[in-house]
């Protein structure tokens, strides 16, 4: 290798030096950072064009394979350039949010506008649904102008009782027409509060959320008000590389990054969950979502842009749902939004129809990302078998030399501006194995949904699984026989009696390029198995003093996590009172109550202190739903003071913030974790669900209920007082 191949290479990380955290968040840094990368990046294409296509006739079927290739690279690299020119306008819409808040805070209830909170379900379990339910009750608003209504398009009769017991409407319709579009119409025509927020079955709003995004609609021009989805449980990736503490789940990038920077231009869109719309606006639409696509809310930005409204997108954590929760459900979240994204380009009312849109707006709403994707990474990861096995070269006249001058120091370049925007977002080998897992299962989809745009089925992503542990068969056999395609190529060409590429420039290349392949179809084969859920609720680090009460006396502790079934708790090593395994406890809990539980262990935290597992007694939701049912309490007082404990263990675990923490490690270290997990057996989480037959309905005893009895009251009146305060107007300072 000529040593002067290397000095666009140096160069690059000599400006990756000169750039570090320094030069973060400075504008005229991000603006010299992408003129960098447009050099670098211009220089390697017109090489690509000019040495390794142009001289390529198009007319064979080599010919046909290395243009078919440029074109898909051509796409992604306009994807790319899109990328950046969202990352020069990234908003900060919080400023904006506080000035509205105050603003709100000070008007009276009557000043406040009504709002219609719309809960579409469809199949999803009471668990899931309680969650929302509840938070959505509980939203710190004046419930004379709060409207929950629980639209539900599986017409299930226990969740009618349910949104009824906890204080929300319930609506259905006769049919399933259009899907959660559909759903959504039926209920617009038979509300009418000026403004609705939308949710999906598993998002639970945070109780300031309308303060925080209501104030926005001062403007006129904007019709929808959008808030990033976040989640409070590990996604599949997470899962199976057991890497949730540490790794961010994959929409991070996309909603604290992406969302922002099209924010500045306008462009954000409406995500279907957690978005609040202008009544008036949609009704200069016909007062309905387009159904003409599955992904309805991305439709409906592009239809009020035309009319001249605005969607606004303000980037904080308001509300949390379920992430995928196994790779069977993630791919039908994943080719919901891919098939739905490129059917918007077929319609009138997509990108390409219709006056209304500036040149840019019908740009950044192609679907560019989907297609560049599934083609692109199946490309990257099928080429250097081809290469290695046939002989038919990735790129012709070039050579070690070549692509290390050219390509590398683009790709080099790019991977680290991408950082320099957007630092603990993105990791590279976890983006790459991302882009790869999706890229096997999608392509179909994207091919089927190009030749075939409408006439698909809407599929609802599987919420509230049971914890089976699901394996996607066709990817992982996909992953490893190409990885024995590349181990076959590799081992043959490394012997002189069975090599098939004699004399290559390219095979240093290509085989650097196959060990890197191997390792990440190593990975998205690991991630293609979600191991069984350890737990069936989510468990939330909380660090707070509680009481623990016996029959025979009470303690003073402090709690280590807690989950709508349990509680780890550390007490002090010498007290006597500590039942046996399966005894009775009372915790109790802050703004909660005294809420029965049973020991299950007890481990030595330190010479002072034990540290002990708890799970609650509480029946579960969905035998709630029916106070008749035959596995329902004895009474309904019982039922009535289980539900008000599980409503406010809701309330403080769901409704304030309670967002998964990760522990961030450099990028290096996360990949050297990630490579670490393909051979490691450990699985997130950590013990196993407790589902004895003995404990399923226990008999909590009299001494309990007592204590429980005295504190129910005491705490309902506290509960009362805080909901009252919600409606009633603060107190204007001027006035005094």
């Amino acid at each position: 290798m000529q040593a002067e191949s290397l000095v666009p290479l140096l160069l690059v990380a000599a400006a990756i030096l000169l750039f570090g955290n320094r030069w973060r968040n400075n504008p005229v840094a991000d603006r010299l950072v992408v003129a960098g990368l447009a050099v670098v990046v211009l220089r390697y294409l017109i090489w690509r064009l000019f040495e390794t296509v142009l001289p390529v006739n198009v007319l064979t079927v080599t010919g046909v394979f290395f243009w078919g290739v440029f074109v898909v690279e051509m796409l992604a690299w306009l994807d790319t350039a899109v990328l950046y020119a969202y990352m020069l306008r990234r908003t900060n819409r919080t400023p904006e949010a506080d000035r509205h808040e105050t603003r709100l805070r000070h008007m009276t209830p009557s000043e406040l506008p009504e709002v219609d909170i719309f809960i579409a379900t469809y199949n999803e379990p009471a668990e899931v649904l309680e969650k929302t339910i509840v938070g959505a009750t509980e939203l710190d608003w004046p419930k004379a102008k709060l409207n929950v209504w629980v639209l539900d398009d599986g017409r299930r009769d226990w969740l009618q009782q349910m949104s009824k017991r906890l204080g929300a409407g319930y609506l259905t319709r006769a049919d399933n027409a259009h899907a959660k579009a559909g759903n959504i119409n039926a209920a617009v025509a038979r509300t009418s509060a000026p403004f609705f927020l939308v949710l999906d079955a598993d998002f639970i709003p945070q109780q300031n959320f309308l303060y925080r995004a209501m104030g926005f609609f001062e403007d006129p021009k904007i019709g929808i008000v959008q808030i990033p989805h976040n989640f409070f449980n590990p996604d599949p990736m997470q899962t199976s590389l057991n890497m949730s503490k540490v790794m961010p789940d994959d929409q991070r990038f996309f909603f604290e990054t992406i969302m922002p920077g099209r924010d500045g231009y306008d462009c954000a869109f409406c995500c279907g969950s957690n978005g609040i719309v202008r009544r008036s606006a949609l009704e200069e639409i016909g007062n309905k979502l387009p159904s003409g696509s599955i992904t309805e809310d991305m439709l409906l930005t592009l239809a009020l842009k035309r009319k001249g409204y605005v969607t606004r997108y303000l980037d904080e954590r308001l509300a949390f749902g379920l992430a995928p929760e196994n790779i069977n459900a993630f791919f039908i979240q994943r080719a919901r939004w891919a098939r739905g994204a490129i059917q918007i380009m077929f319609l009138r009312e997509g990108p390409f129809g219709g006056p209304g849109l500036k040149w840019y707006e019908r740009l950044f709403f192609l679907p560019f990302h989907w297609i560049t994707q599934s083609l692109g990474q199946t490309i990257a990861m099928v080429t250097p078998a081809i290469f290695m096995l046939t002989g038919v070269p990735p790129l012709v006249n070039a050579s070690f030399d070549t692509v290390m001058s050219y390509q590398f120091p683009a790709i080099v370049a790019a991977i680290a501006a991408v950082q320099h925007f957007a630092p603990g977002k993105y990791h590279p080998l976890a983006t790459m194995a991302h882009g790869v897992l999706q890229a096997f299962r999608l392509l179909p989809v994207v091919l089927a949904t190009l030749l075939k745009p409408h006439g698909h089925a809407f599929k609802v992503t599987p919420k509230g699984g049971e914890g089976t542990e699901i394996q996607d068969t066709v990817t992982v056999a996909i992953c490893l026989f190409l990885c024995g395609l590349m181990a076959i190529g590799l081992a043959m060409n490394s012997s002189y009696n069975f090599q098939i590429i004699a004399s290559s420039h390219l095979m240093p290349v290509v085989a650097f390029w196959s060990v890197v392949n191997m390792i990440v179809l190593l990975l998205v084969a690991k991630i293609a198995i979600t191991p069984p859920l350890l737990r069936s609720e989510e468990r939330f680090e909380l660090h707070e003093p509680v009481m623990l009460h016996t029959g025979e006396g009470k303690v003073k502790g402090a709690s280590h996590d807690m989950s709508l079934n349990g509680i780890q708790v550390e007490v002090p090593a010498d007290w006597s009172c500590l039942p046996k395994s399966g005894g009775w406890i009372g915790v109790e809990i802050a703004r909660v109550g005294i809420v029965p539980a049973r020991l299950r262990r007890v481990f030595n935290q330190d010479e002072h202190s034990l540290r002990a597992g708890l799970s609650f007694a509480l029946p579960a939701a969905g035998e709630l739903a029916e106070h008749s049912d035959e596995h329902s309490p004895d009474s309904p007082e019982e039922a009535h003071s289980a539900a008000q404990l599980r409503r406010r263990l809701i309330h403080k675990l769901f409704t304030t913030d309670r967002m998964r923490k990760f522990d961030d490690p450099h990028d290096w270290r996360l990949g050297i974790r990630m490579l670490k997990s393909i051979v490691s057996s450990e699985q997130a989480g950590a013990g196993t669900k407790h589902t004895s037959e003995d404990d399923a309905h226990p008999v909590v005893p009299a001494w309990l209920c007592d204590l429980q009895s005295q504190a129910e009251a005491t705490l309902d009146s506290e509960w009362q007082g805080l909901l009252h305060e919600r409606t009633e107007p603060e107190k204007d300072s001027s006035a005094a």
